[in-house]
């Protein structure tokens, strides 16, 4: 491969060199690089440096590669072993020096090697340095490499064989030229560039992948000797066709292109045209891409610069190219916004806002992604490193806007996550020392604002409404990053979707049955009759609700636990209707231990979607997801928002189980506690978030005691695959030490918490003492992890302090009651007056009627 070697005293070749990724620039001083160098990046230009101080000046402003003569690197070789090895060569001067340098410590990416070409080229030593150097990977990537640095114009053949043989030839950029056939001795560039090109086709041609100035493919072509020296001298996109010869691209459609860049691929079988596309696009059809249209930051910034031009009157994104003063309040909105974001979904939301505003700003002045990326790459070449820190006003805004935040969600003093290597533990408070206000806080959960999660979900639940499976299937791909073709998987389900290995058949086998066997026995299958008076008789009877919603939080998680805890209570009650919804994995399937529960409960769908879109086509129902009248089941901030938007739509008819929060746990322990079995508790729940609510109640302990279980917190979470989780729940977590059980107790009773666990002694005479929790686990030897998979209660509970006004899921969850009523002739003219008293109170005449006609005939 040729490389030219640019001498800015001999300005006029300077035009044709920016078609080269590598350049050896000489006469260029430190003082005055940048003024002869143009603005444009430095990346590719390789620049001599006499000193480490000039060779770090050089590299900050981003040059890419310096390069020191033998004698300079060696004598400053300790100062300069921090650079990357890709960002440093040295001319070795006489070949017997090559071996000298190769035994150096820290070896550079290129050595350049200065003298006659034909003698060099013909050494066996440097040809076999050569295959070494090449071998010889740099830490970054890619290969080292040998360059003859020649004032003479070598013979193409010459240029092939030594590239062969792994050797680089730099060639004065004035011996290079764009003429054909070229002036005497000089080479055509073109065909100098080429001659380093291999091909096995038989047409002699080179694949050629041309991109745009961020690296995206707009499609692929071929190229010839002639076609890229042709692209040189005219600075266009220049091509081969197999059919028509030379092809200038855009020639008749106007779609020209404006030659950046033109590289090989590692191999030098293939070539990478970077240009700017002008026109409609690359591709025929009028598409920028053969591959389709824009997608993502791409498309946005294309629709931008449209409408920059363009814009649409009335539209948004004109209103912000007009209005600095708002594209400058909605940048700083959207900053805070991301800032304060904490999920995943959320900080991708948040950033995505973000993003758009500030493409927006960077359109308005002019600026490209193109020219964003240069800069991004630009600052990644520097040496020196700033500190980093925040300006003052902007520091100071950060810690008021943290105190803010604390001040919101409690009146206590908040703790950070442990570091990553610190000691892991709880926030500790005394009952006796404490305020009635502090107290109070205690019991509080953090506050969640959903104005914006609602303001997020509606339009998904109105997408899904107005265009059904089309709006599924989008949303999925979205969120999920999954393509789907079918949103749902009708029963029976086919075997090999539901393919487990014995141990865990067998372990949701155990599961299932212990779960149905206290569901059923909660079953009101007897009809309630009471004779209120004589001859008036009541009654009360359940019927199942006909079509119910289960949703089970998947993904990349497996939770066949949900799906039992939802789907035997359901097939209990007798629904002639059970819809599954939960998310596809990567390859657009459902884990088989969630279709193998379905299958078991007699699901008859299973809705491949999760999030709020899910829960939209349960509750609207599409062209293939039916319609139910009640949704179940545990999810995220915005499964919970669909679900609670769903049911204030009177329009959807569908009720929900219950509110919910983060998961949480209360222990209850004291002195003759076992330390381990507490913090393994208390853990079990920490695991599940960073904003899981764990709280130890510690009835008459002493400090010892709770020395032990604060110490076995730390050593069991250390050892946790989820430690990271850890770190930041339990440092959110508190305990609280009272004196005696009955205090004990009431503070649990305020708490009102999704598990109670008894860690006390003689646990069952505490049980009539409970008057709010979801579920409650009694003694040593009932860990909350059996209650969520296989003991037989349920584990979908009411967080958040609901379980002072609802029940976990149960059989009742999946049914209704209606109640009758007949009297007899006797029956009614005993309770007409009464009826018809009140009926008058209320001014309902036509009540009274009904039951006065019936009464004058019996009282004829």
């Amino acid at each position: 491969m040729i490389i030219p070697a640019f001498d800015d005293s001999n300005g006029s070749q300077k035009k044709f060199l920016k078609y080269f990724s590598e350049i050896l620039v000489e006469n260029v001083t430190i003082a005055n690089f940048e003024a002869q160098l143009g603005t444009a990046s430095k990346e590719r230009y390789w620049l001599c440096a006499g000193n480490a101080e000039d060779a770090l000046k050089l590299l900050d402003a981003g040059v890419g590669k310096v390069v020191f003569d033998l004698s300079t690197f060696i004598s400053i070789e300790k100062e300069i072993d921090h650079i990357a090895a890709n960002r440093i060569g040295v001319v070795v001067g006489p070949a017997q020096n090559l071996s000298k340098l190769q035994q150096a410590t820290y070896q550079p990416s290129v050595y350049i090697l200065a003298g006659d070409l034909q003698s060099i080229s013909q050494d066996a030593t440097i040809l076999e340095s050569a295959k070494a150097v090449k071998k010889n990977l740099l830490p970054e990537g890619g290969s080292r490499r040998i360059c003859i640095l020649t004032d003479v114009a070598p013979q193409l053949d010459a240029i092939s064989q030594l590239d062969k043989s792994g050797l680089d030839i730099i060639v004065p950029s004035q011996l290079l030229t764009t003429s054909s056939p070229a002036e005497s001795g000089k080479l055509n560039i073109g065909q100098a560039f080429m001659a380093s090109a291999v091909t096995d086709r038989p047409d002699g041609l080179y694949p050629t992948m041309v991109v745009d100035e961020r690296g995206i493919a707009l499609g692929l072509v071929y190229s010839s000797v002639e076609s890229v020296a042709e692209s040189i001298k005219t600075g266009s996109g220049v091509y081969q066709s197999r059919n028509r010869g030379l092809w200038y691209k855009g020639a008749t459609s106007g779609a020209t292109q404006t030659l950046l860049n033109v590289q090989f691929d590692c191999d030098s079988d293939a070539l990478k045209f970077t240009v700017r596309q002008n026109g409609a696009g690359f591709c025929h059809l009028n598409t920028r891409s053969c591959f389709g249209a824009d997608t993502g930051i791409s498309a946005l910034e294309k629709t931008l610069f449209q409408r920059k031009e363009n814009a649409p009157e009335g539209s948004y994104t004109a209103r912000l190219f007009n209005d600095p003063k708002l594209l400058r309040a909605k940048i700083m909105e959207e900053a805070e916004e991301l800032c304060d974001a904490t999920t995943k979904e959320d900080v991708a939301w948040e950033a995505a806002d973000l993003i758009y505003f500030a493409i927006t700003k960077c359109v308005t002045a002019g600026v490209s992604m193109s020219d964003i990326e240069k800069n991004l790459d630009k600052k990644a070449l520097k040496i020196s490193r700033r500190p980093g820190n925040a300006k003052p006003k902007w520091e100071e805004q950060g810690n008021k806007a943290e105190q803010a935040k604390s001040a919101a969600s409690s009146q206590l003093t908040p703790q950070p996550a442990a570091p990553a290597n610190g000691r892991i533990e709880m926030q500790k408070y005394v009952a006796s020392q404490i305020s009635a206000q502090q107290r109070t806080d205690l019991l509080k959960r953090p506050i969640i604002n959903s104005t914006d999660i609602m303001g997020r979900v509606a339009p998904i639940m109105q997408a899904v409404r107005e265009r059904g499976d089309a709006a599924v299937l989008e949303l999925t791909a979205k969120f999920d990053r999954v393509q789907l073709s079918s949103t749902v998987i009708k029963a029976p389900f086919s075997p090999e979707s539901m393919q487990l290995d014995e141990k865990t058949r067998a372990a949701i086998d155990q599961a299932y049955e212990n779960i149905y066997r206290f569901h059923d026995a909660q079953m009101d299958r007897e009809t309630l009759v009471v004779e209120t008076m004589p001859g008036v008789v009541c009654s009360r009877f359940a019927r199942p609700i006909e079509r119910v919603g289960l949703y089970v939080p998947g993904g990349t998680a497996v939770l066949p636990s949900s799906a039992l805890m939802l789907g035997v209570p359901a097939k209990v009650a007798g629904c002639k209707q059970i819809v599954l919804a939960t998310p596809p994995r990567p390859d657009g399937s459902i884990v088989p231990e969630v279709m193998y529960v379905a299958h078991k409960v007699g699901a008859t769908h299973v809705v491949v979607a999760g999030g709020a879109q899910a829960v939209a086509a349960m509750a609207y129902g599409t062209e293939t997801i039916p319609k139910v009248d009640k949704i179940c089941g545990p999810g995220n901030q915005y499964v919970t928002a669909a679900k609670m938007l769903a049911q204030n739509d009177s329009s959807c008819l569908v009720s929900i189980d219950m509110p919910a929060g983060p998961s949480e746990v209360l222990v209850i322990a004291d002195q003759n506690s076992n330390a381990a079995y507490v913090a393994s508790d208390l853990l079990s729940q920490a695991e599940h978030g960073a904003d899981s609510q764990v709280v130890l109640v510690a009835s008459g302990i002493n400090d010892e005691k709770l020395a032990e279980i604060e110490e076995q917190i730390h050593v069991q979470a250390s050892r946790l695959p989820r430690v990271d989780i850890v770190r930041q729940s339990i440092p959110k977590s508190y305990s609280l030490r009272f004196n005696n059980l009955k205090e004990s107790i009431a503070f649990s009773n305020d708490y009102a918490p999704e598990h109670l666990i008894l860690h006390i002694d003689n646990a069952e005479d505490l049980i009539p003492e409970v008057d709010n929790a979801g579920s409650v686990f009694v003694g040593a030897f009932s860990p909350e992890s059996c209650g969520d998979y296989a003991s037989g209660t349920n584990h979908t509970l009411p967080t958040y302090g609901y379980s002072r006004m609802y029940s976990g899921v149960n059989t009742l969850t999946f049914v209704k009651h209606i109640t009758s009523q007949q009297l007899t002739a006797d029956g009614l003219n005993r309770l007409g007056d009464t009826v018809m008293r009140l009926a008058e109170v209320e001014g309902l005449e036509a009540h009274r009627n009904a039951v006065a006609i019936r009464v004058a005939d019996l009282r004829k």
